[in-house]
């Protein structure tokens, strides 16, 4: 089974590239870039926020962000989102961060340098934070009631990268877990409808948390807050009546001898589709943690 996990953002360096190499002698950096971006609040009101965003670049593509990239650089970056955990050596509590590890990355400033900004032309102008994943909802989804009374929905969505490690030729795995939020009639439906198993497509932003815990310790939350939620294997009635299980074609061409008919396959075995494999240039000993 295939799942997807793509997060796309235009946003802006915040501060200079420092390149580091691993002992294995490849090249990797972290953008630190900051999204403006806005929003509807629980009253309906169009805000203004902005989020920071962690992402690391690998080989080449890090060698490319410290020769061109500076503080104040416009880039978009496409890339899969990340969370790696550890335990803290002095409290001995899990702790966890969220990045995206970049495969695309384009550089947007012209050559003469960045435009001023632009005035009454907020639709055009800014940047970009979107997410889209395709994966296996991890719990039974539980509707809450916020004070202000808007209902909202977090469901765990599991998504699995599969690759084929370019040093060792050995099938990689690795699953990554999304908290996708949902609010109002979206939230509502989908506690009706979605169980645990299903699958989902969820696309919205990619949003950062923080609060203190009792003992005073500062932690973080990545999330998905989702604008579309579509459930999927699921028919749809307005699809049905253009669905044919023959092709045009198909019905004009001649009956085919039995003895050269190829096997039709079981309808009551599921067939499995094929996975993309891909070779990964970073082999573990690269790996920073």
């Amino acid at each position: 089974m295939y799942s997807y996990n793509r997060v796309n953002i235009i946003g802006y360096q915040t501060q200079p590239i420092e390149v580091r190499q691993t002992p294995g002698g490849t090249s990797v950096t972290d953008l630190n870039l900051v999204v403006p971006y806005t929003f509807r609040s629980e009253q309906g009101e169009m805000l203004e926020g902005k989020g920071f965003h962690t992402v690391t670049a690998w080989g080449p593509m890090a060698d490319i962000a410290g020769q061109f990239l500076s503080a104040g650089s416009q880039v978009f970056i496409s890339g899969r989102l990340q969370t790696d955990s550890w335990e803290d050596q002095e409290s001995g509590e899990k702790r966890s961060k969220t990045k995206i590890i970049a495969l695309d990355m384009i550089m947007l400033d012209p050559r003469d340098g960045q435009m001023p900004a632009l005035e009454g032309a907020k639709e055009i102008s800014g940047a970009i934070n979107r997410a889209d994943v395709v994966g296996n909802i991890t719990r039974e989804p539980e509707l809450r009631t916020t004070t202000s009374g808007q209902q909202v929905l977090t469901l765990g969505v599991a998504t699995n990268d599969k690759w084929k490690d370019k040093a060792t030729g050995e099938d990689k795995e690795r699953a990554e877990f999304h908290d996708v939020v949902l609010w109002g009639k979206l939230a509502e439906e989908m506690s009706k409808h979605a169980k645990k198993g299903a699958r989902v497509f969820a696309s919205g932003r990619v949003q950062t948390r923080s609060w203190e815990t009792q003992s005073g310790s500062k932690r973080y939350t990545t999330e998905i807050v989702a604008e579309t939620v579509k459930l999927l294997g699921v028919s749809h009635p307005a699809a049905q009546g253009n669905i044919s299980s023959q092709s045009a074609s198909e019905t004009k061409k001649a009956p085919v001898p039995a003895k050269e008919a190829s096997p039709a396959p079981s309808s009551d075995k599921a067939v499995e589709a094929p996975v993309p494999e891909y070779a990964s240039e970073v082999t573990v000993e690269d790996l920073p943690f």
